[in-house]
């Protein structure tokens, strides 16, 4: 009985070393695992907050008497033309901007029914446009038995290779100069059949761009000039207009597209182009003498 008394502090000591060896691997492993550590290294000489932290100026006011002339313009704008190549820079494409905003509830999203913003999206049928659901059939290797399974497919943005842009023109007496501004954006989609032959171009939604410019301002046009320590925002790049586009509609008493009265291309185009010179020789004009 003396003996064992004078044994079990040992026995105890032993035993909970022995437990302490034992978990000492699983806590290890546990905060090896974790990729979320608040350590993370910074993938930059500096952790760069000047974009995220901009706050935009907003608009200057202007009256409806020194309007003395405007006119609505809607254009496309294809990211696979050289310039617009920033469109669809990968993991940091508009499309994935603009569809992070609307998750965040930043941006809204409005109807395609009108393109005067009139309706606007709730969040589950933004949700039904940009995710599709399909069943396929797969078999189990173990039973090799035949199921059903539903997949949950995502819009990809390699899909949207175009923008719809609708924007005003206008001559401000007050100033005299012609000012323009983006009014909304609406990313397009092509409609395949099932043998994937083209149908038809499809608008998802638009997204009206004056209520949205603080949120793209937080973002930066990636690789837009080649050096990073100098980057402007998606906001900076509207505003300076730094990308390709053309005409495919202006404001007029049948509300007719210019592919509606010319089915050729290259007419269309340059009708556009018409549209476009128009514009400016208005402003020219006015300074004739």
């Amino acid at each position: 009985m003396k003996m064992l008394k004078l044994i079990l502090p040992f026995l105890l000591i032993a035993f909970g070393a022995t437990m302490a060896l034992a978990q000492e691997p699983e806590a290890v492993k546990t905060e090896t695992s974790d990729l979320d550590y608040p350590d993370k290294p910074l993938d930059d000489v500096v952790d760069r907050k000047l974009l995220s932290e901009k706050r935009i100026l907003p608009y200057e006011p202007v009256r409806e008497g020194d309007i003395l002339w405007s006119k609505k313009i809607w254009r496309v704008v294809d990211v696979r033309e050289k310039m617009n190549l920033p469109f669809a820079y990968p993991g940091e494409s508009l499309f994935e901007i603009i569809v992070k905003g609307l998750k965040d509830g930043a941006l809204t999203a409005f109807s395609v029914e009108d393109d005067k913003f009139s309706y606007p999206i709730s969040n589950s049928d933004v949700e039904s446009m940009l995710f599709s659901t399909d069943t396929t059939f797969t078999v189990d290797p173990d039973t090799y038995e035949e199921k059903m399974v539903i997949v949950q497919n995502e819009t990809n943005p390699e899909d949207v290779k175009r923008y719809r842009i609708k924007e005003i023109w206008f001559f401000d007496s007050e100033s005299s100069t012609m000012k323009v501004r983006i009014l909304g954006i609406a990313p397009i989609i092509d409609k395949l059949d099932e043998n994937g032959n083209f149908l038809r171009e499809q608008p998802l939604f638009w997204i009206y761009y004056p209520d949205s410019r603080q949120w793209f301002a937080k973002f930066r046009v990636a690789n837009f000039s080649g050096n990073e320590a100098s980057p402007i925002s998606w906001e900076d790049l509207f505003e300076m207009r730094f990308f390709s586009s053309y005409i495919i509609k202006e404001s007029n008493v049948r509300d007719r597209r210019i592919a509606d009265y010319i089915t050729n291309g290259v007419d269309a185009l340059l009708e556009g182009e018409k549209i476009k010179n128009a514009i400016f020789n208005f402003e020219q004009d006015l300074w004739s003498y």
